[in-house]
């Protein structure tokens, strides 16, 4: 994600120092494709927007270890559970 300050120094270095693309690129670490971008269009921020938002890998399992969680903090220290342990229960 280009922030706004990597918009500006690409467009002024297009505009008003005349640099040729392949030179700002490599100037800034930036792909071809994105400084022509950035050039091409008149935005000055660029952002991506998820159209569904993925549900995590451990979601079915989340009442559980919640469970499991406070149920450990509860408990004296030293009979708490190491993360290594929780694993293995949640195995």
């Amino acid at each position: 994600m280009l922030v706004v300050e990597t918009i500006a120094k690409i467009r002024r270095a297009h505009f008003i120092e005349g640099k040729s693309i392949k030179q700002i690129c490599r100037e800034l670490r930036l792909s071809r494709n994105t400084v022509r971008r950035v050039i091409r269009s008149g935005a000055t921020e660029f952002s991506y927007d998820r159209t569904t938002q993925p549900r995590p890998k451990i979601d079915p399992w989340r009442s559980e270890l919640d469970g499991m969680l406070a149920e450990n903090v509860r408990r004296p220290k030293r009979e708490r559970l190491t993360l290594i342990r929780i694993y293995e229960e949640l195995r």
